[in-house]
């Protein structure tokens, strides 16, 4: 019988194992991504306004009504770098305010923006204060609101653009 062939019953092994493996590295995962937003806000997002770089004011307040995404990050962080091309990619066609949390000027801002070839709106918080609303523990950090200001999906560490546009789509969604 097929089970009595050693070489299926060790392939059956290697396999839950390998199962096992992943099972790990995802509970890892989701227990690092726990702690690290622990102390973040949970319901309605907390007020941010300010001016961006370009000079215009924004306030979150102005996204109620659609989904939006509101993301920390810093010019130091090489895993910031690698998401740039996907925050750009859906600030195009979603409402979008990043927070810049760097002792750089604005003007390196500018530059490290335009060097990178993105151009997403952005805050800039040297002394931390937007990010100690949000308790922020490392970057990048990602909110996502839904259509009434509330944060329903919290990330820190790399995020593909296609988890972010998911995760929008979810908080878009109408409850039924």
């Amino acid at each position: 019988t097929p089970n009595d062939d050693p070489h299926m019953t060790g392939r059956r092994r290697r396999w839950l194992r390998r199962l096992l493996e992943v099972a790990a590295v995802v509970l890892v995962f989701l227990l690092v991504q726990a702690w690290l937003t622990r102390e973040a806000p949970r319901g309605p997002a907390p007020p941010v306004s300010g001016v961006l770089l370009d000079g215009s004011e924004i306030s979150l307040s102005e996204f109620k009504g659609q989904p939006a995404l509101l993301h920390f990050w810093a010019t130091w962080c090489p895993i910031c770098g690698l998401q740039q091309g996907a925050i750009d990619a859906i600030a195009k066609d979603h409402a979008v305010l990043t927070v810049a949390m760097d002792e750089a000027t604005a003007d390196e801002i500018k530059a490290y923006l335009q060097d990178a070839g993105v151009n997403y709106p952005v805050l800039h918080d040297p002394a931390g204060d937007i990010a100690r609303h949000y308790a922020i523990r490392g970057v990048p950090t990602s909110f996502v609101l839904d259509r009434a200001g509330n944060i329903r999906f919290v990330e820190t560490g790399y995020t593909t653009g296609f988890g972010l546009r998911l995760r929008l789509w979810l908080a878009g969604r109408r409850p039924v």
